[in-house]
């Protein structure tokens, strides 16, 4: 297979396989058309990235159901009692309807089995029946069938009629619907030899590749956590301050984390710092050390939010890609707990996934309390 790699900012190249780039971009939804498109070539799959899509997939589908599935107005053709919309005076007259006090009508109806509502159904089915997950893949075929019951029917169009579908403001969200479901029929990947399919050309700069690192882990979130759980991206944190002159607001800095993740029902938070740079560096004193810029950064965060810490204060995570050695380390400091976190962005979709999900699981050891 041919792959190309982007290094990390401040690392040699040779780092992230250009597969792991288009899974990224699969969990950045709204990355993931925006650098255009390149033809590429059919190549067998990663392990586990069917699962991957169909999980993406099942989870877009699962919220726009519950925000009411799209509806558009769709030309009909029907023998009726009565006009509607305007007569087929040819299918009327050869067919003798009026004779019959019927006539036949063309006409516009507000359906929900529109050709993108089919497709979305159309790829449920498809992705459930290559993916490894039992219950993923009870999950997709319980999707479509709840589509069919809906009125959507099991016709599936072509790829060219749903590309020349047009999103309105209402249903802006879709496209990533229809994105996944696209790739669920296809399970394409791109690589650096020309094919005969579009797809999303992964870019090679690093603010690029740096933003779209924190969009994947947030997407990821978004997708994979139950529901009980609160994913937030971006969020402004106020400083405590009990006095200020009136110029203060103007100079002080601005505190925005990257992602936060609430558990409702405990009250559990966690504060996720992305960086797209090697964790360690060369420092005065040591081969290798910690950034401590990004560590008081984390630790701001951590300790100017205490007032709103309930029942146990807010544990920070600063996250890391890396291209080889993995890093797992955690302190304690002063009742916060802070973690220095890896994910191998060269590894498989299946480690990828795994590497996140453990950030929030009650992690133990060091002799240190990491949540119930």
């Amino acid at each position: 297979m041919s792959e190309t790699s982007s290094a990390l900012e401040g690392e040699e190249p040779g780092g992230i396989p250009i597969r792991n780039l288009w899974l990224l971009m699969l969990y950045a939804s709204d990355l993931f058309r925006t650098n255009g498109t390149k033809l590429v070539d059919r190549e067998d799959l990663p392990d586990g990235l069917p699962d991957v899509i169909g999980e993406v997939l099942a989870h877009a589908v699962a919220e726009r159901l519950r925000r009411n599935l799209h509806r558009a107005y769709e030309q009909r053709h029907a023998i009726l009692d009565r006009v509607r919309g305007s007569i087929d005076v040819l299918a009327t007259e050869s067919g003798r309807l009026l004779e019959r006090g019927k006539v036949a009508c063309r006409f516009e109806e507000l359906t929900i089995d529109t050709p993108r509502n089919r497709y979305i159904r159309g790829a449920l089915e498809s992705i459930a029946r290559i993916v490894e997950d039992h219950g993923l893949r009870r999950r997709c075929r319980g999707l479509a069938h709840d589509l069919g019951n809906m009125g959507v029917g099991a016709y599936v169009p072509s790829s060219r009629e749903v590309g020349a579908d047009r999103f309105g403001r209402h249903d802006v969200d879709d496209r990533f619907m229809v994105a996944a479901a696209r790739l669920a029929f296809d399970l394409v990947l791109p690589t650096e030899s020309d094919g005969q399919h579009l797809l999303s050309a992964a870019s090679r700069n690093v603010h690029w590749l740096r933003k779209l690192f924190e969009k994947a882990v947030y997407g990821f979130y978004r997708v994979v956590l139950p529901s009980d759980w609160q994913v937030m991206h971006g969020h402004v944190l106020h400083w405590p301050v009990e006095a200020r002159t009136p110029g203060l607001d103007a100079i002080l800095p601005r505190m925005e984390t990257d992602i936060e993740l609430l558990h409702r029902p405990t009250g559990r938070r966690i504060v996720i710092d992305t960086k797209f740079t090697a964790m360690l560096k060369s420092g005065q004193y040591r081969d290798r050390a910690l950034t401590s810029g990004y560590l008081y950064q984390i630790y701001a965060y951590l300790r100017t939010q205490e007032e709103a810490d309930s029942p146990w204060p807010t544990e920070g995570v600063l996250l890391h890609p890396t291209v080889g050695d993995a890093i797992d380390e955690a302190a304690k400091i002063q009742g916060h707990v802070v973690r220095f976190m890896t994910v191998d962005l060269h590894g498989t979709a299946a480690a990828f996934r795994e590497q996140l999900v453990r950030i929030v699981e009650p992690a133990r050891g060091y002799g240190l309390a990491f949540g119930a």
